[in-house]
This record gives structure tokens, sequence and C-alpha cells, in this order.
């Protein structure tokens, strides 16, 4: 006879995703989160997803796995939305079909109302910092309201469970802010997709490059926070360094400063959203990938390129920080220091030998990053919460 535990261990969950973003959006929060949500299902769990009605959604009413509500535009994101409010619509469907556990990853009034919900019907609830707002919000003009967005997010976090985070220098971060209880979920990448043998000479021919020639790309969203003035000066810096070579500059992405950028490199070529084969494609068909921002929580397109056998230019920090190597698989430079992160763009090209072992280097790591250890880590974090047996480094376990 199988023992409780084994029984607990095997158990199918009820599980409720609460999120403002999911595919087909757009971003590496609905991306992971698509991933996780499949993961799971193919694991045999219930999955309920609760989130904002999207465009593509008009003919769906929802179902037993799906609840969608209405939502808002977000400033400075076209295409995203809040979510409402939905306590009262949150309660009902709960106290019928009650979950064994929420996971909350976004923090708006959808997850807030969730939160509360939950906190009434004693729901266990795991939450995820998957986007830093309260680095964001300067960024949009919103300075003074940083340290109340912490504290708020601090608060919000705090009354959940478990809350995971994608990297260890964020939940450095969280811990000096005193956010508690925070365990590591990392991310992973399809490196079957994302792979060196998708790169098109067809492509690189539009791009105006020959094999012999160099692919400057940067894949991510066109917005403020991305710190893409540093985009502009590590690319004219590799041009200035390196005159005899015809270099290029790919740009893969949307958002609110793709205007701007396109007047400030008009040699550049932008080739917009792109998505499944057409982006690792694009991934592929690049040799150096340059990573300015400072403001992620992860990173999910450092690890796509990693995947597609790139010379990875980042800050030590996040996913960089987790899976480069200095040197060896990619090359680092201290948050911030502009010099110093167009200089090792330039090292990598110094000789063609040293960029073709950092691209071997960099795919041969990737390789290894799957999704299904993450997801199986994920559902023993979610299954520790319904019994009340969450287990945080460094600190004594929950009960």
């Amino acid at each position: 006879m199988a023992s409780a535990d084994t029984e607990v261990m095997t158990t199918a969950l009820h599980i409720t995703l609460i999120t403002e973003t999911f595919p087909p959006e757009i971003n590496g929060v609905a991306n992971t989160l698509g991933r996780l949500c499949d993961g799971l299902r193919a694991r045999g769990h219930q999955v309920e997803l609760v989130r904002p009605r999207q465009l593509c959604d008009q003919q769906i009413s929802g179902d037993d796995d799906l609840l969608l509500c209405r939502g808002w535009p977000l400033p400075g994101y076209p295409g995203l939305q809040w979510g409402q409010s939905s306590m009262h619509k949150l309660l009902r469907r709960w106290t019928r079909h009650r979950p064994d556990v929420l996971y909350i990853a976004t923090e708006g009034p959808l997850g807030l109302s969730a939160l509360r919900a939950a906190r009434r019907l004693g729901i266990s609830v795991v939450s995820g910092f998957h986007t830093n707002f309260q680095q964001y919000s300067s960024q949009y003009g919103l300075g003074l309201l940083t340290r109340m967005l912490t504290h708020y997010l601090r608060w919000f976090h705090n009354r959940s469970t478990l809350t995971l985070v994608p990297s260890p220098s964020q939940r450095m971060e969280l811990e000096r802010r005193s956010f508690e209880r925070l365990a590591l979920l990392s991310r992973g990448v399809d490196s079957q997709l994302f792979h060196p043998s998708k790169r098109l000479a067809s492509l690189r021919e539009q791009w105006g490059l020959t094999e012999n020639d160099i692919a400057i790309i940067h894949v991510g969203r066109l917005a403020p926070e991305k710190n893409l003035g540093l985009l502009k000066r590590s690319f004219d810096a590799l041009k200035a360094t390196y005159p005899q070579r015809n270099l290029r500059l790919i740009v893969i992405g949307d958002g609110p400063q793709r205007a701007v950028l396109e007047q400030e490199l008009p040699e550049a070529v932008f080739c917009g959203s792109q998505r499944g084969e057409a982006l690792a494609s694009h991934y592929a068909s690049g040799d150096v990938f340059l990573f300015p921002s400072m403001t992620e929580t992860f990173g999910n397109v450092v690890l796509e390129a990693l995947a597609s056998g790139l010379g990875v230019v980042a800050y030590d920090q996040a996913a960089a920080a987790q899976h480069i190597r200095h040197g060896y698989n990619g090359v680092l430079a201290m948050p911030g220091d502009e010099e110093a992160f167009c200089d090792a763009a330039a090292w990598l090209l110094e000789e063609r030998e040293t960029l073709r072992c950092v691209r071997l280097n960099a795919r041969q790591h990737a390789s290894r990053q799957g999704w299904a250890a993450i997801i199986e880590q994920f559902e023993g974090q979610l299954r520790g919460a319904c019994v009340g047996e969450v287990v945080v480094p460094g600190a004594q376990t929950l009960s």
C-alpha cells in the first residue's frame, strides 16, 4: 500500500493562476507563465487561468479553466491591461470550486482582489515577482511614487505564503528591502526552437549582410526602462573601433520608443515584433547580442540569445549573472558602467576565433537550461504551500 506521503506527492492539484498578461501577448512574463501553465497541465494538474480579456477573446466566454475579467490600458504599455478588481466574482467562483493553491503573478487590482479573496477563504497563495515596477516608475516620470510602490509591493508579497523570484540577485535586492519568504524559481529556454541551425542566409541578405559581416542584434520591448540609449552608444563605439568591417544593427521588437530610435539610428534595420520560428531565425541570423537593460528581474531574451549561439554583451545581473561566465560564453560589465559595456562588445569582435568560441560555449550552456526541471520545481513549491511545508533558504519552515 502507498504511504500517505506518496499519495500527497502524486495527487493532482487544482491550481489557479492570476495574471494581467498571458500569451499570445509578447513579453517575458507572458512567455514564462505560458510555459509554466502548459507544463503543469502536462503533469496532470488542473490549471485555472484568471486574466483580463484580450482582443483575441471576443468570441470566448470562459469555462472551468478560464475566467476572463475586464481591464483597462496600462500606461506606457499599449496592448497590455490592468485587470479590474474582481473580488466578489472570485469569492463566488472559489466558494463553489475551491482551488488548492493560487499563483498570483501580477500585483495589480486583479492580483490584489485575488489575494484578498484567498485570505478570506483560507486558500494558500504563492506570488511571483516578475517585474520591477518600482524601478520602472522613475522611467515613466513617476519617480515620486517609487517609495510608495515599493512599500505596496512589499506589503503585497509578504501576505503570500511564498514569493518566487527568478534570480539570486533579485532575491538579494528584495531581502534588503525587507521582503520575506523568498525562494528562487529560475527560467528555462526552448533550445530546440532557439537553435543556431535556424540561421538564414536569405534573412541576412535582406539586412544587407554577407556571411563574413557582423549582425549586431537587440531583441526586446522598445521602452524607456530598457536603457536603449546605450544601444546607440555601444554600436557607434563598435563602428569607430572597427571602421573596416561591415556592421549592421538589427532591432527586433516594438514599443513606445521605436519612433525615437528610428530617428537616432537611421541605418539600423527595425524588424518589429517577431514570434515563434520567425523570432528564432532572427536570433540565429545574428552574431552579437547587445542587452543594455538594468531593470530586469530575469531577462528571458538572454537565454534565448545564448541558445541561438550569439555572443551576448550584458550587465552582470539577473539572467546574465546567472548564466554567463565572462569571456567564456559571453561578456559582462558592471551594472551602470557604460564604458565597460562598450569595451566588452569591442573585445568580442577583436578576433574572429574569440567570437566563434564564445558562441559555441553559449549554445552548449543554454542547451542544458530546459523548462522541465523548472516546472518540476514550481510544482513542488506550489504543493509545499498547500500542505504548509514551504522551505525558504535561510529561514525556518512555515507550518
